[in-house]
């Protein structure tokens, strides 16, 4: 699929497929069956932990099971199209970040979706980004690891959990903002860019603080900033990368898809439901704990956040070199 078809057919077009069908709509008693909630990550992972800890109140209030079902690969198009492909009666839902909808038509050839057939609903929350870098590494701070780079043109490098994966595109944001000139090292997964960023064998990175957390309690990684819109609650002291450079965010924000088509009705449940889930404090607590910032929204919210958020990873990735593979 074209971006440009893409451009017209996602942003209102989309929602409004799903919002202006008539109230009076067939309905019936949903839902009428258990709910197939998709990640299209692997097991274990954030989205994944996040899908879980929202499955079981979500149960609870829908009276019907939400049955998590992994389906990873290809940058979560696997899952995409399987949510694009079913029928539009609100009972396959996607659990996504930014690939399926925001990125993944500027880094795909081909799509085997069509992404204006899956319509955001509600948002979930966002998993803080971090800038951490090698204790060996002299900066204490991103005006000296700045100052460092320039200094030291083509010797930093950052690392990433590979090639057009958030961590990487994060990284290719911050060299566009901070005009340093920094090498990618792509990994296999964010465990071995971890492991070589602890070595020293690479300098940098920009991940979620759900994943280098740990190392960095531990002290084996430094945080210089938080690659979020605001400070994280869990390390107040560390500053947000645009209180220095206005304007980045690199935190991958999760939100729910649906079927296009699926009547305003069901939609309009499925989020209420999630809002009612992420406003209790228990479940926000949680989620805090993972690294995530609960966000609910209205669907009208997620829909414009998304086409907004089309438009700027779109001028990065182009700015960066990316190609369609």
């Amino acid at each position: 699929m074209r971006v440009t078809d893409f451009l017209r057919a996602l942003g209102v077009g989309a929602l409004a497929s799903v919002l202006a069908a008539p109230l009076s709509a067939q309905t019936g008693s949903f839902p009428s069956r258990p709910i197939t909630l998709v990640v299209p990550f692997a097991a274990g992972g954030g989205s994944d932990v996040m899908a879980r800890v929202i499955a079981e109140p979500l149960s609870k209030r829908l009276g019907q099971p939400v049955v998590i079902e992994n389906k990873p690969g290809a940058n979560a198009s696997i899952g995409a199209e399987f949510v694009a492909k079913s029928a539009p009666d609100g009972h396959v839902w996607l659990h996504t970040t930014p690939g399926p909808h925001i990125t993944n038509p500027f880094l795909m050839a081909k799509m085997p979706y069509d992404p204006a057939q899956l319509t955001p609903v509600a948002r979930l929350g966002v998993f803080t980004h971090v800038l951490a870098v090698s204790p060996s590494l002299p900066a204490r701070s991103v005006a000296e690891l700045v100052a460092y780079a320039k200094a030291n043109p083509g010797k930093l490098s950052f690392a990433s959990a590979g090639v057009a994966s958030g961590s990487h595109l994060a990284g290719e944001h911050f060299k566009q903002l901070t005009g340093i000139d920094a090498v990618h090292v792509p990994y296999k997964g964010t465990g071995a860019a971890i492991q070589d960023l602890i070595g020293g064998n690479v300098q940098m990175t920009i991940d979620t603080l759900a994943a280098l957390g740990p190392s960095i309690k531990a002290g084996r990684l430094r945080v210089l900033a938080v690659g979020y819109s605001a400070r994280d609650a869990s390390i107040p002291d560390v500053p947000t990368l645009a209180e220095t450079f206005p304007g980045f965010d690199s935190s991958p924000m999760n939100y729910l898809s649906i079927r296009t088509g699926t009547p305003k009705a069901i939609a309009e449940r499925i989020n209420r439901e999630i809002n009612a889930v992420l406003g209790d404090a228990a479940i926000r607590d949680k989620l805090r704990g993972m690294g995530v910032t609960a966000t609910p929204s209205s669907a009208d919210e997620i829909a414009r956040q998304v086409e907004s958020e089309r438009v700027r990873w779109g001028a990065i990735i182009t700015k960066s070199g990316l190609k369609p593979q």
